[in-house]
């Protein structure tokens, strides 16, 4: 029996159109990462970027469960000393709930070089138009 072993240049890429309408943000987000790494092809492959494009509508429209609203805070922090910066789940959505599945995706996606690529794959739109109608993504139901 042989490991194939295959190089980013043998696959081809495909462009996916998920909504994320009355879905839950974190398990959403474990498709969308899945999808992004490639983990869901029979060529998956760790060290290379085997992942797929993504586009996201609708990210206005997800929801949490239990009182993550009010109790998961996003931090930032400047640098600087006394520079942090604390925002609730609640404001973060209200804002832009693109950032909230971004940062969620971005956590479970390896923490390197290839995490940062694979993250580049991720559109995420609050609303259902998208400027990605000419790489005809294929729609898909989670």
């Amino acid at each position: 029996m042989r490991t194939e072993s295959y190089k980013r240049s043998d696959i081809a890429d495909s462009w996916f159109l998920l909504d994320a309408k009355e879905q839950t943000l974190g398990r959403f987000a474990t498709k969308v990462a899945n999808i992004l790494s490639g983990k869901n092809k029979p060529e998956y492959t760790p060290n290379a970027d085997m992942g797929d494009y993504v586009v996201v509508i609708n990210a206005k429209k997800m929801h949490v469960t239990g009182k993550k609203l009010d109790q998961k805070i996003y931090y930032r922090h400047s640098g600087y000393p006394g520079g942090i910066k604390s925002k609730p789940l609640k404001d973060v959505m209200n804002n832009s709930a693109s950032e909230a599945l971004k940062s969620a995706v971005k956590g479970m996606l390896p923490k390197n070089k290839l995490g940062k690529q694979m993250l580049t794959k991720l559109k995420v739109y609050d609303d259902e138009n998208h400027p990605h109608s000419a790489q005809k993504p294929l729609s898909i139901e989670l």
